[in-house]
């Protein structure tokens, strides 16, 4: 099928992101997908900051989005804005790097109020990248992250049908 790349802001994997990321990896794998997680967390600090292409483990994670087919960004909101450590490694990729590629933004915060996060500070992120594919993504308030399977299983569904027309024109 096709190479999708999560990444993910989450602090943790049991936070309400990680398992909003574990659950959207799972259904992507159950569909044939290979799916690859890139913890922004596991990233080495300092490289990540002072923007270190130089440092293999930054070069690899530009490259691995570079590569994929699409890509899931997850973040939690915090105080209406996205994690810092997906901006910052959002910033180290080339002005067009998510052109052509089919993107999914997920969040989740501890309020309602934090869902303007996705509109008017994710997704001009994105198109900033040129993100040109963006679907519609999720915002889960962090109290309902455990029932939030339906809602985060259309999301996934949302991306592979963009995936459909990229792997109409590779084939």
């Amino acid at each position: 099928m096709s190479d999708l790349l999560i990444i993910s802001g989450a602090p943790s994997h049991s936070a309400p992101t990680g398992v909003v990321v574990s659950h959207v990896a799972e259904v992507l794998r159950a569909a044939g997908h290979h799916v690859t997680l890139l913890d922004v967390r596991a990233l080495p600090t300092l490289s990540l900051l002072t923007e270190d292409l130089r440092d293999p483990e930054i070069a690899a994670a530009v490259s691995a989005v570079l590569s994929a087919d699409g890509v899931v960004v997850a973040s939690p909101v915090y105080r209406a804005a996205y994690s810092g450590l997906v901006k910052a490694l959002l910033d180290l990729l080339p002005k067009k790097a998510l052109r052509g590629r089919a993107v999914l933004p997920l969040a989740t915060g501890g309020s309602q109020g934090f869902l303007v996060a996705m509109d008017y500070a994710l997704h001009p992120l994105l198109a900033a990248k040129g993100a040109d594919q963006v679907v519609r993504g999720e915002f889960v308030l962090d109290q309902n992250v455990g029932s939030a399977s339906a809602v985060l299983d259309a999301a996934a569904e949302r991306l592979m049908l963009a995936l459909t027309p990229r792997l109409r024109k590779v084939s």
